[in-house]
């Protein structure tokens, strides 16, 4: 098997389970040495199965270095500590995916008008999504812009352009691709690119438990690595640069990239990339 990032140092946050950790994965089987954030150390903590240490081991496993450092991504200091530690080990980083979300124990609320909403709610998706994001990035432009390369991708969603879950989700969400086409007009003269990236509806652990979905439903959906493979295309584009800046559902980069999921198929572009086209890539 190819090993196309076997030179790549990476940094996934929030990779204890879901779309990070397939985003992981994908990377692992790139052959790159990633590092990966999350509280979740012992099984049994946060919601879903899977722990932060069990992904690295499988990230190795694939061919690449998983190294798990445990991270809150509410304080600054244990978020500057790791990338501190990045760059005292390796001397670089190359890659920085920002997925780290605070997903309530409960699920996030749905349907529910946001004047019932708790007014807490905003401090917990947001310092967790849109303010980590931001923080981590202010903390990988110095070492990227200084090798002049890198890439930034932030894990979005079509809730950023159309009402999903509730409003303050909706406006993480949107809050994320202006984070992302603002830090990519200033890095874009330094040689570093950020993009954001859509997943498709994905098979995730807490997915699968809570939502049950029926097998028709399975057939349309995605694993986490088909996500991680996404990335990993990215990554590997020597004119990455020429997507700076803009956001791209993963279904339509297979079909750019021609890589598939697990199981070799490309699950349909969704209907909602087609008709916010102008808007996804």
């Amino acid at each position: 098997m190819s090993s196309p990032l076997a030179n790549t140092i990476a940094l996934v946050t929030g990779a204890s389970r879901g779309i990070g950790k397939g985003v992981a994965l994908g990377l692992g089987e790139a052959g790159a040495t990633v590092y990966l954030t999350a509280r979740t150390l012992k099984p049994g903590e946060g919601r879903g199965p899977g722990t932060l240490p069990q992904t690295a081991e499988e990230v190795t496993h694939l061919g690449g270095q998983g190294i798990a450092v445990q991270c809150d991504h509410t304080d600054d200091t244990q978020v500057a500590a790791v990338f501190q530690r990045i760059i005292a080990e390796q001397g670089r980083l190359d890659l920085l995916v920002n997925n780290a979300f605070n997903n309530p124990v409960d699920g996030i609320p749905e349907n529910i008008p946001f004047w019932k909403l708790p007014i807490g709610l905003w401090d917990q998706l947001i310092s967790v999504g849109l303010r980590s994001h931001y923080v981590a990035s202010v903390m990988a432009a110095p070492p990227m812009v200084e090798q002049k390369r890198g890439l930034i991708v932030n894990i979005s969603s079509m809730g950023a352009r159309m009402h999903l879950n509730n409003v303050v989700y909706g406006v993480g969400k949107a809050g994320v691709e202006k984070l992302t086409a603002d830090t990519a007009e200033e890095l874009r003269p330094h040689g570093v690119a950020a993009v954001s990236l859509w997943p498709p509806y994905t098979k995730t652990e807490v997915v699968l438990a809570e939502e049950k979905p029926t097998a028709d439903t399975l057939a349309r959906m995605a694993t986490p690595q088909f996500t991680g493979r996404a990335v990993v295309a990215l990554a590997s584009d020597p004119q990455i640069m020429d997507k700076t800046g803009r956001r791209f559902v993963v279904a339509s980069l297979a079909e750019e990239y021609g890589f598939t999921d697990l199981d070799g198929t490309r699950p349909p572009i969704p209907s909602y990339a087609r008709f916010h086209g102008e808007l996804c890539g």
